[in-house]
């Protein structure tokens, strides 16, 4: 099979959500089998102990994506563990070490280039998470249903031999209203956030809407998720991050280093969505 594709300086994974059907763990692994990186930041609800609270669910596929974690840490990269709100119970444990394994509320990460990101979870920027957990409890019972949606519709799909990857979860909250109104409102929060804190951006997850973007004078990142979106962020060795997507030959977002030209980057963004989106045999999506 041949050894990794490419190598990275950093790869940053969140919402893996290990524990729920929903959790997309072999194409994790497949992704994970084209990198080899230095340093791998779980940014946090890796584990989903709200569902294994629930009830127990834990293929052989799962305790894999464990096993590639702690091998890659035995190997020589540094794995640093952000937890999130669902496996929170590990927040307990911050500031040890697990071998090479360090679990941390937050971290700064500084790339190649000398820029510095916030990273962070996301959760507590969340208002309905922090301050009403039963609606948020509810609103995860409710994304799990339209996952099992998702993944029938998904399903006929490739029955009809309709190319390309759509996601109904995707499409819902890019659509409707007001989950368009939470996403742009989480965003300008942990922007201002970390404006406040002299970084020049933050990296973060939480809310499984994958993206780079540029909040005036802060870059904002978030990882996605590996339930639905399938997808990370890289910094390559000269200090470019980029947003990828399993199975997608081109990278969905790209950030440049340094300084940039917020129109240029902008161009460059749509034009890779636009190509991104038309069929291609090599998207294995």
């Amino acid at each position: 099979m041949g050894g990794p594709r490419f190598t990275v300086r950093a790869l940053f994974l969140s919402d893996i959500h290990l524990g729920t059907r929903a959790c997309q763990a072999e194409r994790l692994l497949e992704f994970l089998r084209d990198y080899e990186f230095q340093t791998l930041y779980l940014v946090g609800d890796i584990i989903d102990f709200w569902a294994l609270r629930r009830s127990v669910y834990w293929p052989a596929e799962h305790n894999t994506v464990v096993q590639k974690v702690l091998r890659s840490a035995r190997h020589g990269a540094q794995v640093v563990y952000i937890p999130g709100n669902h496996d929170e119970a590990l927040r307990d444990y911050l500031e040890h070490a697990f071998g090479a394994i360090v679990m941390v509320r937050e971290h700064v990460h500084v790339t190649a280039d000398g820029r510095r990101f916030l990273l962070t979870h996301g959760d507590e920027y969340d208002q309905i998470t922090t301050y009403a957990r039963w609606l948020s409890v509810l609103g995860d019972v409710s994304y799990t249903w339209l996952l099992q949606v998702n993944r029938m519709l998904s399903w006929w799909r490739r029955k009809l031999g309709i190319a390309g990857h759509w996601s109904l979860a995707d499409y819902a909250k890019r659509n409707v209203q007001k989950a368009a109104s939470f996403i742009s409102g989480f965003e300008t929060a942990i922007a201002h956030h970390v404006r406040g804190r002299g970084f020049d951006g933050v990296i973060c997850g939480h809310i499984h809407t994958p993206v780079i973007s540029q909040i005036e004078d802060i870059t904002y990142m978030n990882c996605g998720d590996w339930v639905d979106s399938c997808s990370a962020i890289v910094e390559h060795l000269d200090g470019r991050m980029e947003l990828v997507r399993q199975g997608d030959s081109l990278p969905l977002h790209v950030a440049a280093p340094g300084a940039a030209s917020l129109a240029l980057a902008s161009a460059s963004v749509s034009a890779l969505q636009r190509h991104a989106d038309r069929p291609r045999e090599a998207a294995n999506t």
